[in-house]
């Protein structure tokens, strides 16, 4: 099978190569595990790997994921940096990154894992009280939960056509964790992915008719993922692992 073919001076993957690319990397990862479980290797492989992610997804979805990394290499220490801002790995801020844009330094490599779904979201004892939104020109009434920067928020609406004003974020936090607990304790309506929000039942979903918002989930890492064991272990896991945590 013809998998790259040449287009000028540089090489073009065919479609069959991408079709075999995901079965590829499948069996890579499996052929990896299999054999450190046959040799014993799992204790060879020891270090600290750092995982850069939101602190919403590093509390609601790396968590399981990590117990499957300990019982696989339990001599690698896992240390998560939680943090809303990007991580710069070529400073070595973090050995491997879970973001939503796709990085540009041509020395890291990325993973497309999932593409990911965000609606509006509150807890149903607020929407008991308030009212349920019938179109999103019906949240200029309602409070929202910030997360962050208010004025961020108000650009974040626009762009969907949806005009708010300071007086709609009354309360919020640039902590993820705090300003989603707000969110589920009943203070008001927020964006939320719905990787995060299907793991809180005392919420809802606001205008379940309109479209959800989607964006991209990439896995990223630098190019000592070619030399380092541990590192490779920890993303081809995460890689496996994280699209079937995702909702």
């Amino acid at each position: 099978m013809t998998l790259f073919e040449r287009a000028g001076r540089s090489l073009k993957v065919t479609q069959t190569g991408l079709d075999l690319a995901e079965h590829v990397r499948a069996m890579a990862s499996a052929a990896t595990r299999l054999s450190m479980v046959a040799s014993g290797q799992p204790q060879a492989i020891e270090g600290i790997v750092r995982i850069s992610a939101s602190d919403l997804f590093s509390a609601f979805l790396l968590p399981p994921i990590i117990q499957k990394l300990r019982a696989i290499a339990p001599k690698i220490e896992i240390d998560i940096v939680a943090v809303n801002t990007i991580s710069n790995l070529l400073e070595r801020e973090a050995d491997i990154a879970v973001r939503n844009v796709r990085p540009e330094q041509p020395d890291l490599i990325a993973r497309l894992l999932h593409d990911s779904k965000g609606r509006y979201y509150a807890a149903k004892s607020y929407l008991d009280k308030r009212g349920r939104p019938k179109s999103p020109d019906d949240l200029v009434s309602h409070d929202m939960i910030n997360f962050g920067d208010a004025e961020q928020m108000l650009m974040y609406f626009a762009q969907f056509g949806i005009t708010l004003t300071r007086d709609n974020f009354k309360v919020g936090s640039s902590n993820g964790l705090v300003a989603w607990e707000l969110v589920k304790q009943g203070f008001g309506i927020a964006p939320m992915s719905v990787d995060v929000a299907v793991a809180s039942p005392e919420v809802e979903v606001v205008l379940p008719n309109e479209a959800p918002m989607t964006f991209p989930t990439w896995l990223v890492t630098h190019r000592e993922l070619h030399t380092s064991k541990r590192i490779r272990l920890v993303y081809d896991l995460l890689a496996e692992e994280l699209p079937k945590h995702m909702a």
